[in-house]
């Protein structure tokens, strides 16, 4: 595994953070560009990716923190509060007093939420629609989401069970250690993410109707990790599904719910 790809001294550039840079820097580019294509202010692609950068890093420790509240280090008041310093002061050696390692709080779809509420406060700012913004950023959202899983694949962490196919490889420097052959889930979403991005940004240039792309990005994204579930290690809450699979599934309904609700509403308008 490879959780630091350069040390100086006190000065490290962990691989996940690394990644999370990669990620955020192809969204710039591809924001960029559609900005261009779109019409948009020289300024708001950066700001998009800055806010979003902003509000999916406090999402995603606020949703990790939530979830692991009475166990590991949210067992006591102290465990408790090393989480939630590290949380928002983004402070890496205290967060790693009360989590162990930065990027195993970054939780996706705290991400997602804590992401979308940024950018949705700046639209409102800028007196900007909701929902065209939504489709343009859709394809963005899960290519993003593939690279960061590269970053998790290089520190060990978010692997799958036990596995006895050629590519199953052990991650005994992992988070946490493994030294049996695991499905690499970690690869399967980046490819999933790339293969997604593909889709979603054909598609961008024929919507039948705005608010359509960001649905089914909803429904596309929501089943990945349903599926992908399937074979990782989390732990499960009702009905035998983990709280990832819960969310996919609040996700696939609040795509599904757009897609039949907008384009009545759209009739409801047209003159």
């Amino acid at each position: 595994m490879y959780p630091e790809l350069l040390r100086l001294g006190p000065f490290v550039i962990s691989s996940y953070g690394f990644m999370m840079v990669i990620a955020f820097s192809t969204a710039y580019v591809i924001l960029h560009r559609e900005g261009k294509r779109l019409g948009w202010e020289p300024e708001l692609a950066p700001d998009l990716v800055f806010w979003a950068a902003i509000g999916g890093i406090l999402g995603a420790k606020t949703y990790y923190l939530i979830e692991n509240i009475g166990r590991g280090a949210g067992r006591n008041l102290a465990g408790l509060w090393e989480m939630a310093a590290g949380l928002f002061t983004l402070n890496l050696q205290r967060m790693a007093g009360g989590i162990q390692n930065f990027g195993a709080g970054l939780v996706f779809f705290g991400g997602l939420m804590g992401g979308m509420l940024a950018v949705t406060l700046l639209l409102r700012r800028r007196k900007m629609p909701w929902l065209p913004m939504a489709d343009a950023v859709a394809p963005v959202l899960i290519l993003g989401y593939g690279v960061g899983r590269i970053g998790c694949f290089l520190v060990g962490d978010d692997y799958g069970i036990p596995s006895n196919l050629p590519w199953a490889m052990a991650f005994p420097n992992g988070l946490p250690p493994t030294t049996i052959p695991v499905h690499p889930t970690q690869l399967y979403e980046f490819l999933a993410g790339v293969a997604l991005f593909s889709v979603l940004y054909r598609l961008r240039l024929k919507t039948p109707y705005t608010g359509w792309l960001f649905a089914l990005y909803l429904i596309l994204a929501g089943c990945e990790r349903f599926l992908i579930e399937i074979i990782r290690t989390n732990r499960e809450y009702t009905f035998g599904l983990t709280g990832a699979q819960h969310i996919g599934l609040i996700m696939v309904l609040l795509g599904a719910l757009l897609m039949y609700f907008l384009p009545r509403k759209l009739k409801e308008v047209a003159p």
